[in-house]
């Protein structure tokens, strides 16, 4: 038994809808406009401790120190930038390189020493260096009057 299904859309006034034709011809009076949406995309980030640092290692290759804003804010290191395509082209092939903005936040779940933070770029990775808090002792003095 054959049975041939036809997908198609319906308006409850006036039937089925065209709508190959609908997305090749814009209504009266109207044009298509073609947007390029610009997303936010993620680069590989892995975060790791040591004895004395807790640290941030980004891959991000084709990028200059300078093109890198890092933040840290209430235990969140935000790293964000752009990263521009370098080359022009006719048309891609091909496209897997992700190219413009980019953001990549890491929980820092330890105290860190936020006046010591170093960053690094090299060979395609950037590296946030957060050396941890030491702890401080804190002093008891004794009161003048012999309380607490």
């Amino acid at each position: 038994m054959d049975r041939q299904v036809q997908v198609g859309f319906v308006d409850s006034e006036h039937g089925p809808l065209d709508v190959w034709g609908f997305l090749q011809e814009p209504l009266p009076g109207h044009r298509w406009l073609l947007t390029r949406q610009h997303k936010v995309w993620r680069p590989p980030t892995d975060v790791y401790e040591t004895d004395s640092h807790v640290i941030v290692k980004v891959e991000i290759a084709g990028m200059r120190a300078k093109d890198f804003s890092i933040s840290l804010n209430a235990q969140v290191l935000l790293i964000s930038g752009v990263r521009d395509d370098p080359s022009e082209k006719l048309a891609y092939q091909q496209m897997e390189i992700p190219y413009g903005q980019f953001e990549t936040e890491a929980y820092i779940p330890l105290a860190v020493d936020e006046d010591a933070i170093k960053a690094t770029y090299q060979d395609g990775f950037l590296s946030v260096l957060l050396p941890k808090a030491m702890p401080r002792r804190v002093p008891v003095v004794q009161a003048a009057d012999g309380r607490a």
